[in-house]
């Protein structure tokens, strides 16, 4: 699934593209909208005293974002038997580049005893109506 995204005046830095943390956004924002797609309502998340926590991002970049573009982004979930999962994430450009890579990993967190669940996936998975939106 892909979230179109458009580029605002305060993305921007002083040399006129997209500034860092601005790609970090966007990967957010289509992560959460495909987590909501999927059908996982957040107050029921919290009422099981569970959240999600990052653990790790990276972005490589690979060509500049400028004014009045859109970005299109790509997300796609990797889940393991373990505590983390992984989201693997390309921002594209209208035009169709490539325009950064972003790896995400990520775990769910028991607010009450602040440690990581196991099978996170699972977890999720309960929660969701269209599990298969997550790779689940």
């Amino acid at each position: 699934m892909r979230i179109t995204i458009p580029v605002r005046v305060d993305d921007l830095d002083t040399n006129g593209h997209v500034r860092g943390p601005a790609y970090l956004l966007y990967a957010d924002n289509a992560r959460w909208r495909l987590v909501q797609a999927a059908g996982v309502d957040l107050a029921q998340l919290r009422d099981q005293a569970l959240g999600p926590v990052n653990l790790r991002t990276t972005i490589e970049f690979r060509h500049e974002l400028r004014p009045d573009d859109t970005v299109e982004v790509e997300t796609e979930f990797h889940w393991t038997t373990g505590r983390t999962s992984r989201v693997t994430q390309r921002l594209w450009t209208a035009g169709g580049v490539l325009a950064a890579e972003v790896e995400s990993v990520s775990g769910l967190l028991d607010l009450t005893t602040r440690r990581l669940v196991d099978d996170p996936g699972g977890r999720w998975r309960a929660l969701m109506a269209d599990p298969a939106l997550l790779g689940l």
